[in-house]
């Protein structure tokens, strides 16, 4: 209970959130790197996803390959592109979270696509619906729960996994980590631990607002089962009225 104490009040002292190597500098490098990767991990996985579920076919394959990067230990493929010219350059941070972020959303996307009712899919194209009309008007509105399923987990994850970077001397939260274990200073890590823990939860909640608050469905669902209000106004006025 000590060390949490001891770690808060390292947290909420303000000297340790300015200058260079402050918590504030830090948390900016952690969001920046890991909203590129997550931004660069959907350019990459969402097209192939939406358009191989679209077709049926290929999927299984591209997921089982995807699926490789889950198996490979994100250290293992930071140590690997920090022998390559990329060396300690943020691109060598990106491009390790990308490829680990890139199977859940291709994964979902995927399922998404190839779950949604397949009758409703048959109705379109009977109405004369165009492959690309398909797809943008019925299938991927359908999917849109289980593709931002995947994108929310993908982002948590990279969130959480960034903190590795400050292994090979990269930016974010984790070198507020490892430079308290190197001067053995435990309310450092403690107060790192933290907040790395905070804003996992806080892009947590986040994710989970926006998946709903994009879901065509539900802002459907709600708009059916919202009172009719301008019906109901008139009736409480004449109300009124004839108490008069």
């Amino acid at each position: 209970m000590n060390g949490l104490l001891d770690g808060l009040a390292w947290l909420f002292d303000g000297d340790n959130w300015s200058g260079p190597t402050g918590v504030g500098t830090r948390l900016v490098e952690h969001v920046w790197i890991s909203g590129v990767s997550v931004l660069l991990a959907c350019l990459v996985a969402l097209p192939i996803g939406l358009w191989l579920g679209h077709l049926g076919r290929g999927g299984t394959l591209a997921i089982n390959i995807s699926n490789i990067g889950r198996a490979v230990p994100t250290f293992a493929i930071l140590a690997m592109l920090y022998m390559t010219p990329l060396g300690l350059s943020n691109w060598t941070t990106i491009i390790a979270l990308v490829l680990f972020g890139i199977p859940p959303i291709l994964t979902n996307a995927y399922v998404g696509m190839r779950e949604v009712d397949r009758d409703a899919v048959e109705a379109a194209r009977g109405m004369g619906m165009s492959g690309t009309q398909l797809l943008r008007g019925v299938e991927l509105p359908l999917a849109v729960p289980l593709i931002m399923g995947g994108i929310r987990l993908a982002t948590v994850q990279i969130v959480a996994t960034a903190t590795l970077a400050a292994v090979i001397s990269g930016p974010g939260l984790g070198r507020i980590i490892t430079s308290g274990f190197g001067r053995q200073d435990t309310p450092q890590i403690i107060g790192g631990a933290i907040i790395v823990g905070l804003l996992a939860l806080s892009v947590e909640g986040m994710m989970a607002w926006l998946q709903r608050a994009v879901d065509p469905m539900r802002r459907a669902r709600r708009r059916r089962s919202r009172p009719d209000r301008d019906r109901g106004m008139p009736l409480v006025q004449d109300e009124v009225v004839s108490g008069a």
